[in-house]
């Protein structure tokens, strides 16, 4: 599951910001035709002077075909330059870039190295992405207890892919199980107040 792009935008620029990008481009978005050059030019622009919030936006672009021909690899690049400055929505894309085999080879241990880094991080989706890997044992060891954990922090923000890949998960762990997993969720928390939220 990836980061929307108004998810991003909305987060990197925050809510006056996007207002103001919505000002500036909405006689483009109020045409016909739809056309958002401009805005796919500010992106650029962005992301070639290295801000890591237009590379993960020009990725997404890319990766949906959004104003742009779709074209993975490209997505790839750009959610890599984004990726390694530490952008959280970057790590999850590029990790589902590799958990999916687009624009580059399909590589379950690179996807959990990404997920991880986002998920680190409190980026909900990609402790969602997290967990199933560790649940399933791709990329990593299979572990519920840890499964479970990812899982949890992000049902905690609201992922609702969360809580239904917990509901089945529950059914394979013992109550201890569940408990540990349940105790290193709140000494996560603990120990990263405020990330995520």
């Amino acid at each position: 599951m990836k980061t929307s792009l108004l998810d991003r935008t909305r987060k990197a620029l925050g809510a006056m910001a996007v207002g103001v990008l919505l000002l500036v481009t909405s006689g483009s978005m109020a045409s016909a035709q739809g056309d958002n050059n401009e805005l796919i030019k500010m992106f650029r622009e962005s992301a070639e002077r290295g801000e890591a919030w237009a590379q993960n936006n020009l990725g997404v672009m890319y990766d949906n075909g959004e104003g742009v021909a779709e074209d993975d690899a490209e997505a790839v690049k750009w959610y890599r330059k984004a990726a390694e400055q530490g952008d959280a929505a970057a790590q999850n894309n590029l990790g589902v870039m590799y958990d999916n085999g687009e624009g580059v080879a399909e590589d379950d241990a690179k996807a959990v190295k990404w997920y991880r880094k986002a998920a680190e991080q409190g980026d909900a989706k990609a402790q969602s992405n997290l967990g199933v890997k560790c649940r399933d044992g791709q990329g990593a060891a299979q572990n519920y207890v840890l499964a479970h954990m990812w899982l949890d922090l992000a049902r905690a923000q609201g992922n609702e892919s969360a809580r239904k890949y917990m509901e089945s998960l529950v059914t394979k762990m013992t109550k201890e199980q569940i408990a540990e997993a349940q105790r290193l969720a709140s000494e996560w928390q603990a120990k990263h107040e405020g990330v995520g939220q």
